[in-house]
């Protein structure tokens, strides 16, 4: 009778079978690294964003823009401060800059290109590892399927070298090899649920970042309009005043 006794299986496999199934059990092992590592990752970026948010947002209300890159520097492993932080310094130098009128780039402009960029840069962060649980997701049946092909052409090779048949000597060699395709299986379709699980929160964690982007540049413009008002309004009272 065949037994599935792990040690027994691996004892019966040949060389190539092994192979396929030791890099099965490294795929196995990166697909839980990947998993905990983001899970932690993630889950200590949305407690520090939250915690960000509430500290930031009555200074966000004031356009208090120092105090805004003071918290960020404070809560700096969080992906909303990362972007707000540097979204923020670049609109305060380019004020102090002044406006790069040769490249006609105003500092809500430069403000607004840095925030991209750190869009950009937050969510290549966010998707590390992702990568590598997809295409695990996707090859770790094909290698199953190989480890069962090998494990049969082993089987029918064993039963030709030593002439015994039947249905019980053939039946026992592919079982054995199908445990293969069987571990594919077994390490695929968690990859896959948990790739979609983490890729929804990522693409929610980035649409909380973009919103939040938005809203930054909505106060940095007002914040900017009305110190263009206050100005007009000056010159005109010092125009009135020397008549």
């Amino acid at each position: 009778m065949m037994s599935f006794n792990p040690i027994h299986l691996w004892a019966s496999m040949g060389l190539m079978s092994k192979i396929v199934t030791s890099v099965l059990l490294v795929m196995a092992l990166c697909t839980i690294t990947v998993v905990v590592e983001r899970w932690v990752a993630l889950f200590r970026g949305t407690r520090a964003s939250q915690r960000f948010a509430a500290a930031a947002g009555a200074a966000l209300n004031a356009r208090e823009f120092e105090k805004l890159v003071v918290l960020s520097d404070e809560i700096a492993q969080a992906p909303l401060s990362r972007l707000v932080g540097a979204t923020v310094k670049r609109y305060l130098r380019a004020r102090i800059d002044g406006v790069h009128e040769a490249e006609g780039l105003t500092p809500i402009e430069l403000a607004k290109r840095e925030g991209a960029r750190q869009t950009e840069e937050l969510g290549a962060d966010l998707r590390r590892g992702m990568g590598m649980l997809a295409t695990i997701g996707s090859i770790s049946p094909f290698v199953g399927l190989l480890g069962t092909v090998v494990g049969i052409i082993t089987a029918f090779q064993g039963i030709a070298s030593t002439g015994s048949g039947g249905l019980g000597a053939v039946s026992g060699g592919i079982a054995e090899a199908l445990v293969e395709t069987a571990l594919g299986l077994m390490v695929a379709i968690p990859s896959v649920m948990i790739f979609n699980f983490l890729s929804n929160k990522i693409a929610r964690m980035e649409g909380a970042l973009q919103r939040s982007l938005g809203e930054l540049i909505d106060e940095m413009e007002t914040h900017q309009d009305r110190e263009a008002s206050g100005r007009r309004f000056a010159r005109q009272n010092d125009a009135q005043a020397a008549e």
